[in-house]
């Protein structure tokens, strides 16, 4: 353990994961109480659109690791965070449900297809290290998952809009396009 993380690229990728796969995580537990709040659905109806857009990051996550494959890993986390960004903007801006479904199960899917490429970026860095790094990584998509929802209902209760956590996940997602 102690070699591995001691290399910068660990750390890289467990960022990367905390978002992607933490990012997937905290938002599928956060979204049926924003779909109730926010609104007014009842909680089978909130539960119900959280389930739609949640399915699209499952389906998606080994069309993430076909397509690094394909064109890289990096390639493809670049355009799948800038996407997010945009799509997270949208949502942000609080408009009605029948455009933030579509942006959320675009955003959904994508964070699942990212959680595809970690791993295949993740497989040709530490080929030999293969095992010890999924489970450090993995658990850096765990803390992800749970802070998040925290964090977006803290930013909520400050505010009083849910706008503002996301267009602050949205800007991390925009900064880690730079990084």
């Amino acid at each position: 353990y102690a070699q591995l993380l001691g290399q910068a690229d660990t750390w890289r990728l467990c960022f990367l994961y905390s978002l992607t796969f933490g990012g997937f995580v905290g938002l599928a537990s956060f979204l049926s109480v924003f779909f109730h709040d926010q609104y007014h659905l009842s909680k089978v109806q909130a539960g119900d659109f959280t389930t739609l857009v949640v399915l699209s990051g499952s389906f998606l996550r080994p069309v993430g690791g076909w397509l690094a494959d394909k064109i890289g890993g990096y390639r493809l986390l670049l355009a799948l965070f800038a996407c997010v960004a945009v799509c997270l903007v949208v949502v942000s801006a609080l408009p009605p449900i029948a455009m933030v479904i579509p942006a959320l199960f675009l955003s959904m899917g994508m964070l699942g297809m990212g959680n595809g490429a970690i791993f295949q970026m993740a497989s040709q860095r530490f080929s030999a290290d293969i095992e010890l790094l999924t489970g450090i990584v993995g658990a850096a998509g765990g803390l992800g998952g749970f802070f998040l929802p925290s964090i977006l209902g803290a930013l909520k209760d400050i505010s009083g809009s849910y706008g503002t956590g996301l267009i602050c996940f949205a800007g991390l997602m925009g900064v880690s396009v730079l990084l």
